[in-house]
């Protein structure tokens, strides 16, 4: 029997040449691939989201060595196949870095991963194997951009249940978007309570518990989807039990140890509602529990099933090779400065044009440090002859490619309690010295009987965008063929005075936007924008 590892030897009891080999080559891949990989390690250290990254690599190890039974009763014989997998993940690893979109690297990584599983092993091997190496996808952050948008459903959608919950205890209360106001103190539903802190573990232990549990396919799909409504559920009943504290033992209840005390408590009642779900499978199947989840703990012997008697041929070596010289290169790549272009910062934009004047308005550090933004203005202007202002905020990146980019106005605003009745794009003719036509996004939000009119838009690198995913697409194309990912957002916010036509706001903001363009484009660098160091 051959392997693309090596050639069988059945004389060897336990093969340490075919270890020191297949451990090299574990080494130089996680080597190469080390950026992206230390960007995920500061996000399991950092966000409390993934602090539970540690350990699903050793779960996944432990979800193996429980199918060490049926891989010793198979018989390695190493695919070609796996090599063109492996060349996709290498390939990807240079988008990634090309681009420092990190989960690209990261998912890489896995792929990769598979690649080299299925060379070492074939097919059947790797197919019993399907489920600890699906795991590890747990252990890769979401993308800021998707991140971003499901915190801000949750938080709506939590601070929604838990005003329901706060209802049917009696309490009466009045939501606007993520803000419970209880009369005598208000409670605001911030990221941090979205849910995301127990969605992400316990959809983890979710995927753990089906494969464990002894069940129907529908079955272990159902206790792994389950793990979604059900901390949608207990977050929300946390949210309305922080309430009732409140209401009736003062704000200190919502601060402090407690809060976090009650997180924890929630987390394990999620753990408990997920166990109990098993049980109840078992119980109307009419089986004992213990026969139906078992959690085995396999000897330290069951890594030999995972060592063939090969020895390593000279494929072993090309792909140390192959490591080697993508080592070198990524030197090379990660050592290369990205494009910082040069621009005047937003602090010295003129608050007198024409005959607009402007006040500076101050975000506080709590915001600044949720944006991660590298320079931002955010003023409020009026005529003088008209006293109704416009709020201009702009947030500019120097660079975008670790995760810090702009928020979109379309996400964030429900969640300040706004509604939006109106959302469309809209072209603003007469912009710019040669009377371009401009599109932006249009918007018209209300709360608590008050309206707004909103403009935004996405300046990326002499872009004009309105789609915040396709801001994402162009940061990736950007960085590969300009080695730039600097952007801005643009946001023009106006009152609309009830029982006055909404045309006069337009006109308001149009003769405002008019007049500010020529300004912002020495303040917004675009396509042949001059490096910050020249």
């Amino acid at each position: 029997m051959t392997n693309q590892f090596g050639e069988f030897n059945a004389s060897l009891k336990l093969n340490w040449i075919w270890i020191i080999y297949a451990s090299t080559i574990l080494a130089g891949l996680i080597f190469i691939f080390r950026e992206g990989l230390s960007v995920m390690l500061s996000w399991w250290e950092n966000s409390p989201e993934y602090n539970h990254g540690y350990l699903i690599p050793f779960v996944a190890v432990y979800l193996a060595l429980l199918k060490a039974d049926a891989i010793r009763k198979i018989k390695f014989s190493g695919s070609r196949s796996g090599f063109p997998i492996l060349l996709l993940g290498l390939s990807l690893l240079y988008v990634g870095e090309l681009s420092a979109v990190y989960i690209i690297t990261q998912y890489a990584f896995l792929i990769s991963l598979i690649g080299l599983v299925i060379m070492a092993y074939g097919w059947p091997t790797a197919r019993k194997l399907w489920a600890p190496v699906a795991y590890l996808f747990f252990m890769i952050p979401l993308p800021s951009f998707l991140y971003n948008g499901l915190s801000s459903e949750l938080q709506l959608l939590s601070s929604q249940l838990g005003v329901a919950f706060l209802r049917l205890a009696g309490v009466s209360v009045y939501l606007e978007g993520n803000v419970i106001d209880l009369g005598q103190f208000q409670l605001q539903v911030a990221e941090a309570c979205s849910g995301l802190r127990y969605l992400f573990p316990l959809m983890s232990f979710g995927f753990l518990c089906a494969f464990l549990f002894k069940a129907k396919a529908w079955q272990k799909a159902l206790i792994f989807f389950s793990s979604i409504p059900i901390t949608v559920l207990m977050n929300s009943f946390r949210i309305g039990v922080i309430g009732l504290l409140v209401e009736f033992y003062g704000i200190s209840m919502a601060r402090g140890f407690l809060h976090d005390f009650e997180g924890w408590v929630i987390f394990m009642a999620c753990v408990g509602l997920m166990f109990f779900e098993l049980w109840c499978f078992a119980f109307f199947g009419r089986k004992k529990f213990i026969d139906v989840f078992d959690v085995p703990f396999p000897p330290l012997k069951s890594f030999k099933a995972f060592v063939p008697r090969i020895v390593p041929s000279r494929a072993t070596w090309l792909l140390i090779g192959i490591f080697v010289f993508i080592g070198i290169s990524m030197n090379d790549l990660q050592s290369r400065e990205e494009f910082v272009p040069l621009r005047q910062p937003l602090s010295t934009f003129p608050l007198k044009i024409n005959d607009w004047r402007g006040s500076e308005i101050g975000l506080e550090k709590a915001v600044l440090d949720e944006l991660k933004l590298d320079d931002y203005l955010l003023a409020s202007y009026s005529k003088l002859d008209n006293q109704i202002p416009i709020e201009l905020y702009v947030a500019f990146y120097d660079s975008q490619r670790k995760g810090a980019s702009t928020h979109s106005p379309k996400a964030c605003l429900p969640g300040g309690g706004w509604n939006i009745d109106e959302f469309d794009q809209y072209q603003i003719d007469n912009i710019g010295p040669f009377n371009q036509t401009m599109l932006i996004n249009r918007s018209i939000i209300s709360l608590a009987g008050t309206k707004q009119l909103v403009y935004y838009w996405f300046p990326q690198r002499g872009r004009i965008i309105t789609n915040e995913y396709l801001v994402k697409w162009f940061i990736f194309w950007d960085a590969i063929t300009m080695n730039r990912t600097d952007g801005a957002l643009v946001r023009l916010v106006t009152a609309v005075p009830n029982g006055v036509d909404i045309s006069e706001s337009e006109n308001r903001v149009k003769d405002f936007m008019r007049t500010i363009d020529p300004q912002l484009n020495f303040f917004l660098p675009g396509k042949l924008a001059r490096p910050r160091d020249s």
